[in-house]
């Protein structure tokens, strides 16, 4: 029997097209679907006949959930799961949270990964069926009823490895602004941070401690509000580049300079922390959505376990932190 590459090679399409024409959705053109029911007529393709042998026509799509706010961290992730997708005649769909339940569905797609702090864990469980597996990027979820894998950042050592290189700089007044609190990201973060300070014998005051919630303006608010005081830490720690960046403008603005007055650093090292010349993480961005994209297409095809893949990242030292002398 003829297969779906085939297929899609005569009539000039994807795979995922043929996939569409073969189970009735009405996404593709009339012209295009007769020239693909005509293909599989003429090459005897029977799609029932495949269906009862255990080899039901699933779609060649994969689904990407992203938050919206920040879609320049994202680009490089994208480019990723891109890459490796058409490398196996997948196509890509990319949407929000605001339309995941309409994309998240195995007569839709062959599965999804997931970068958004905004869907629930129960949400994704319930979606994360055998025949539509899912891939998270912020979270591990350890649900024997769910079909997922995680592909996450190895977060604590290298936050741990940070903060330790600062006390080594004579660094010992300390801020941090945290991310949303539910996250992965943000509680290993922190973990991190905290358990270093505390190893190296040195308080670290709540007082300095800032919640955020990964955007830039919640950076900025938390450092005016940190500005009142008029006692500000030697260092402040961010839980990513664009509160970090929030920070930096608003010491900017009220005439304290970065890192003379006032050191800063981040996490991710996206393209403007690299034109500020901030201080960060660098996340392996393209590898990670590459390796994602991997790791799903292992598990549409019951290649691989469910265990969490883990990253990890280095230390971009910039302009950002001043080279103090102990």
């Amino acid at each position: 029997m003829a297969k779906l590459k085939e297929i899609a090679e005569l009539a000039g399409v994807s795979i995922s097209t043929v996939s569409n024409v073969l189970n009735g959705r009405k996404n593709v053109g009339q012209a295009t679907r007769e020239r693909v029911l005509q293909i599989c007529a003429d090459l005897g393709y029977d799609p029932d006949a495949a269906r009862k042998k255990g080899k039901a026509v699933r779609p060649k799509t994969v689904v990407f959930v992203f938050s919206d706010f920040d879609r320049d961290f994202y680009l490089k992730i994208i480019e990723g799961i891109s890459v490796c997708l058409t490398e196996n005649g997948y196509d890509l769909i990319i949407c929000t949270s605001k339309s995941a339940a309409s994309f998240l569905r195995d007569n839709f797609a062959s599965g999804a990964i997931v970068l958004d702090g905004s869907l629930t864990d129960d949400f994704l469980i319930s979606v994360a069926k055998p025949d539509f597996p899912v891939v998270v990027m912020d979270r591990i979820i350890a649900d024997e009823r769910a079909r997922t894998k995680s592909v996450i950042v190895d977060n604590y050592p290298v936050m741990c490895e940070m903060v330790q290189a600062l006390v080594d700089k004579g660094f010992r007044k300390f801020g941090f602004i945290g991310g949303l609190e539910f996250t992965l990201d943000h509680k290993e973060r922190y973990a991190g941070f905290l358990d270093t300070l505390a190893k190296c014998g040195i308080p670290f005051d709540r007082k300095y401690y800032f919640h955020g919630n990964y955007r830039e303006q919640s950076g900025y608010q938390a450092a005016k509000i940190m500005l009142l005081s008029q006692d500000l830490p030697e260092v402040l720690v961010c839980a990513n580049d664009q509160m970090a960046l929030g920070a930096i403008r608003a010491f900017e603005e009220n005439g304290v300079c970065v890192p003379d007055d006032i050191s800063v650093t981040g996490f991710d090292d996206s393209e403007k922390a690299e034109m500020a010349g901030l201080t960060t993480v660098s996340i392996p961005r393209f590898e990670s959505g590459y390796l994602a994209a991997k790791k799903l297409l292992a598990l549409i095809n019951e290649t691989i376990g469910t265990e969490p893949f883990k990253l990890g990242a280095a230390i971009r030292w910039r302009k950002s932190v001043k080279e103090k002398t102990r």
